[in-house]
């Protein structure tokens, strides 16, 4: 006869799902809110209980064991509909409550998200944002994230995406001083002999500048002695003289505006997808995630 389910059994349960979701105790204890080594004795205890190995863990991997993917497989379901049910609640609350985790890229973080903050804050108090900005692709799912912003053209073909902002145009930009020194490039053939700073992609590959010529658009590889993958680290570098820099026309604008920064090549300038915000299709979109977007769309800090 089969042993019932008791508290402790649920709310390891909870523990174990976040194992599986991250493959990393230090990270489900960060979704979770506890530390590594609580999740680790709830697992112990949970499968003393259930009799069977759910987790085989080395110095270097964490992996489910056969039991642990069949255990997996069956709770996944049952838990995120659990999570749907007092979701749904948030109707019937004066002040929604909830949690949100986003995996922002970096830009986005500054010019989209940044801008709502405060009014989200004031609004609904009783929600938490965790958020996540990072260049790298990063599997939302996998990682524990109800959703990601990303440019419009990088977000999975798997996902749900809604567009949060006008499109958004790419232009380059140097310091006045390093324009004085090293000369302004008349087009975009014209950076083979100047200094570039590299954009690196979240897939380590290096950038390759996007440009508009007579011919349609086309892609560029500059000389790149300094490469980056943080846009505000930069700018700052491309503000202190160390070359041209390549970004978002709304990141580098305040400092066009406060002099720092000239922009270049402006004829030559292309325009790209917006930022979208995407989530796993198959579970209904939280209510405290549903409020963010309503916000960000009803603000339009970039347009839309």
């Amino acid at each position: 006869m089969t042993a019932p389910v008791n508290r402790a059994d649920l709310a390891d349960f909870a523990y174990f799902l976040a194992i599986a979701r991250h493959r990393n105790f230090r990270l489900a204890g960060l979704e979770l809110g506890v530390t590594a080594s609580a999740i680790s004795h709830a697992l112990k205890g949970l499968e003393q209980r259930l009799g069977v190995r759910l987790v085989n863990r080395t110095n270097r991997s964490v992996m489910l064991s056969a039991a642990g993917e069949r255990l997996h497989e069956s709770l996944e379901g049952p838990f995120a509909q659990i999570g749907e049910a007092v979701d749904a609640l948030n109707q019937y609350r004066d002040a929604p409550n909830g949690r949100i985790r986003l995996n922002v890229v970096g830009d986005a973080a500054h010019l989209l998200v940044a801008p709502v903050m405060g009014e989200f804050a004031e609004r609904y108090p009783e929600i938490e944002v965790d958020l996540v900005s990072s260049n790298r692709m990063v599997d939302v799912t996998a990682g524990g994230f109800d959703a990601g912003i990303r440019h419009g053209g990088t977000v999975p073909e798997d996902m749900i995406a809604q567009r949060l902002s006008a499109d958004l145009r790419w232009i380059v930009a140097a310091s006045p001083a390093y324009l004085e020194k090293h000369g302004t490039p008349l087009a975009p053939a014209d950076l083979a002999g100047h200094c570039c700073l590299g954009v690196r992609l979240g897939d380590e590959r290096i950038y390759r500048w996007e440009f508009d010529g007579p011919n349609g658009e086309f892609d560029l590889a500059v000389p790149s002695n300094i490469v980056a993958d943080h846009s505000q680290a930069m700018i700052a570098m491309a503000v202190a003289g160390a070359g041209l820099t390549y970004g978002v026309d709304a990141a580098l604008r305040p400092w066009i505006e406060a002099g720092l920064l000239s922009p270049v090549l402006l004829d030559h300038a292309v325009t790209g997808p917006g930022y979208h915000i995407y989530y796993p299709s198959r579970r209904q979109l939280p209510a405290a995630l549903r409020l963010f977007i309503d916000l960000i769309r009803e603000r339009r800090p970039l347009g839309l």
